[in-house]
């Protein structure tokens, strides 16, 4: 339909895909190094930092290259770091442990990301980028040849169900330039196409991944330690499945608290976001949320593969940095700082040659690969379990990840067992809010049009309907923190149900589901979680 329309066309030097740490890192660099470029960001948020969400405690010197006094007037939520704790739990009782040396903190900021984008947004469109925030990269362009990118197309505005324009129909723009930056973050639609169409990841280990869920909470007066920064492990988990919580004390009486889950997890009845309400609901913890009220929620899926899982970083006309690329370090729980490097030396090169090559050499000689090179053994070594995986952890740490070996990693999607070998959880009685996934999904504040097309493509349902009801019991019923999958029973016969207006983009469907039959594409531009304070 929208094949035949002639599409409005932009030149510009640099597009960059994604207004998060990385791609805003990349366009604040570029016009610092070369003010003449001509630089572009598209966000598919309906503003900057609406659907950007992490912890956030952040090692602040891509901050310091970028904005040398970036201190004298940091972004609305930044609270420099004071005391570190690390905690097993157990069903009643919280252990404190030896805090990890890649969990110090000392000289690190919280902050919310989301924040923080907004802010180096307006940074940046001070120097002359252009951002587009409401804008979805929906379409990768090729050349004739098909072997090079030559830009994006944004997605079509006004569109129904059916594919049908509607009144107000806008078709999308193709916006051209030398270099596309893709920095989507974790699991990017355009990222993934394109490391499937070049085989990028040929020779690498599967990525694997986490669901964090995340919630701000405003406390009653004097419950919060600004600065303090919590980590647990254990409880609610079995030891077999990893994952922790994180609580950051905040100013003004708030504290982000959220957990993160191992996508890797085997058994098809746990649900991550259950498994984030236990842990609130801990007797060591719930005391310091009684009295309080939610202010945000959402969810989002992490890298946690490593650098074994990294594909290689450039393709003709394209690289890619962040996020989309894999740059977490798990161990320290931090991301952003290798993002913003990874942007800061895509910059530097785009400054004075705006191509692609040697990219990927680049940042594999950085300081940067050397510190996930360092780290690469601890996130797979727990997958033998916690109590193996700490002493891993722990050997690793002293030796600087130098012994002569890499561990590797399976697919997520690969992981489960099957529900007739699998025990359901039975979980205590809670009562903090939110009272279920609904409710979460109120304080995302998500939007959607309903009568646009479904951005979460099932490829077959009768597979849902069949197999996956049979063989695991249809996990994205319990995988998804937002509801958006449901088996619905009528007149005898079931039928996948699927609330799309629900999604919170946070990607677990698309990395999770064991056929791998669903595909999570960008909605219309602007649709979506509209975060406050995460």
């Amino acid at each position: 339909m929208t094949e035949a329309i002639e599409r409005d066309v932009m030149e510009f030097d640099v597009v960059i895909v994604g207004a998060g740490p990385a791609g805003l890192a990349c366009a604040i660099r570029c016009k610092q190094q070369n003010p003449e470029l001509m630089v572009c960001v598209l966000e598919k948020g309906s503003e900057v930092g609406a659907q950007v969400l992490s912890g956030a405690v952040i090692e602040p010197s891509g901050l310091d290259l970028l904005f040398p006094d970036w201190r004298d007037d940091p972004p609305a939520i930044c609270v420099p770091a004071v005391k570190d704790e690390f905690s097993l739990l157990t069903a009643k009782w919280k252990l404190r442990l030896f805090t990890p040396p890649q969990m110090n903190n000392h000289g690190n900021y919280i902050v919310s990301l989301g924040g923080l984008c907004a802010w180096l947004a307006s940074r940046a469109e001070d120097l002359g980028v252009e951002i587009y925030p409401g804008f979805a990269a929906a379409e990768v362009l090729l050349d004739e040849s098909g072997e090079r990118v030559i830009g994006i197309r944004t997605g079509d505005m006004g569109v129904d169900a059916a594919g049908l324009p509607k009144d107000g129909y806008t078709p999308g723009i193709d916006i051209h330039a030398r270099v596309t930056v893709l920095a989507e973050g974790c699991r990017g639609s355009l990222s993934k196409q394109l490391i499937s169409r070049f085989k990028l990841d040929e020779g690498c280990e599967p990525q694997t991944y986490g669901i964090g869920i995340k919630e701000l909470w405003q406390l009653p007066e004097g419950r919060v330690t600004p600065g303090l920064i919590q980590h647990s492990v254990g409880w609610p988990l079995d030891s077999r499945t990893y994952g922790g919580s994180f609580l950051y004390h905040l100013d003004q009486d708030r504290v982000a608290v959220g957990f993160v889950t191992g996508l890797d997890y085997s058994n098809p009845y746990l649900e991550p976001y259950e498994v984030f309400q236990q842990f609130k609901n801990h007797p060591k913890i719930k005391p310091l949320f009684e009295g309080g009220e939610i202010i945000s929620s959402g969810a989002r899926a992490i890298v946690e593969g490593g650098l074994q899982s990294l594909p290689k970083l450039e393709l003709p006309g394209a690289l890619l940095i962040g996020d989309s690329a894999g740059m977490v370090n798990v161990p320290k729980i931090k991301g952003t700082h290798m993002a913003m490097h990874a942007g800061i030396m895509a910059a530097d090169r785009l400054a004075t040659s705006q191509e692609s090559t040697g990219w990927d050499a680049a940042w594999r000689s950085s300081p940067w690969a050397d510190e996930l090179k360092q780290v690469r053994n601890i996130r797979p070594g727990f997958r033998r379990g916690l109590w193996l995986g700490l002493v891993n952890a722990g050997i690793e740490t002293i030796t600087f990840g130098r012994l002569p070996w890499t561990l590797g990693h399976h697919a997520d999607h690969s992981s489960l067992k099957l529900a007739a070998e699998s025990d359901r959880p039975e979980w205590p009685k809670r009562d903090l809010p939110p009272r279920d996934r609904l409710a979460g999904v109120y304080f995302a504040a998500t939007e959607h049009d309903e009568n646009q097309p479904v951005h979460l493509q099932v490829s077959d349902t009768d597979i849902c309907i069949t197999r996956c009801r049979e063989e695991y019991g249809n996990p994205c019923t319990r995988f998804c923190p937002a509801n958006v999958y449901e088996m619905v029973e009528e007149q005898g016969a079931h039928r996948l149900q699927i609330n799309s207006g629900n999604c919170v983009h946070c990607k677990t469907c698309d990395i999770k589901d064991p056929y791998q039959i669903i595909n999570w594409v960008t909605p219309e531009g602007g649709s979506g979680p509209n975060y406050q304070g995460l």
